[in-house]
């Protein structure tokens, strides 16, 4: 299988979780939909293409585990919606004003928000498109993923990778396999551990310590809105250190 190795190696990196209210928790792994957003940056897709978006997320299977372990970081910052300068109406794409609804709090209070990040780590993946012979080609991915049609981030647009992401392309069973033999992240003072906390799809099995999660990382990309569970196996992964 032609599969692609992948490098996130950021100050910052979030991969986004189920939301509730004004906290933005963050998932231990990336999710499908925030891997096809990236790939779909890289080839210069907008939100508004939909279908192709949708094809691309359900062509993605992939494995991941962390080099380099990150460190939790909370950002908690506010925003005062009654200043002057936030108090008048805004212009719609529509060309008519409008105002934020909702109560006094909700247009002119002040707005708390707790942003969840991984700091310092870093990440190896294993990328395969299924469907042989379809568009965009584990060829044209790595293209763009070496020269992106805009910039890329790791989650949100405040994460920004430090490297290209692109290690290489490789033959391989399966993107576990890929995963194993895929050189290891190096940074002084770290020892590479010889087994390493990852993810891989549920298809695959349990080939080493861990157990079934179920995720909600499955976009509809019509309607801009998530939907959908499914499961993938989180836990151990041996790997050799070259």
């Amino acid at each position: 299988m032609d599969i692609l190795l992948l490098r996130f190696d950021a100050p910052l990196m979030s991969f986004g979780a189920v939301m509730v209210d004004q906290h933005g928790p963050t998932d231990r792994f990336p999710g499908l939909s925030m891997l096809a957003g990236l790939f779909g940056n890289a080839l210069g897709l907008r939100h508004g293409d939909a279908h192709a978006l949708e094809a691309l997320q359900n062509r993605i299977e992939y494995a991941a585990r962390w080099d380099i372990e990150p460190k939790e970081l909370l950002d908690y910052h506010t925003v005062d919606l009654g200043q002057a300068k936030m108090s008048e109406p805004g212009w719609t794409t529509r060309g008519e004003p409008e105002h934020r609804t909702g109560g006094a709090a909700a247009a002119q209070g002040i707005h708390q928000r707790y942003r969840h990040y991984w700091a310092n780590g870093v990440m190896t993946l294993a990328v395969e498109l299924r469907e042989e012979g379809a568009e965009p080609s584990a060829a044209t991915l790595a293209e763009r993923l070496r020269q992106p049609v805009r910039p890329l981030f790791l989650g949100r647009k405040t994460c920004l990778p430090s490297v290209p992401l692109l290690l290489g392309r490789v033959d391989a069973p399966d993107v576990v396999a890929a995963l194993r033999e895929a050189a290891v992240a190096r940074r002084p003072g770290h020892l590479p551990a010889p087994r390493m906390a990852a993810c891989w799809p549920l298809s695959l099995g349990e080939i080493g310590p861990g157990r079934r999660v179920p995720v909600y990382d499955r976009r509809d990309w019509r309607n801009q809105v998530h939907a959908g569970r499914r499961q993938r196996y989180e836990g151990w992964l041996e790997v050799g250190t070259p």
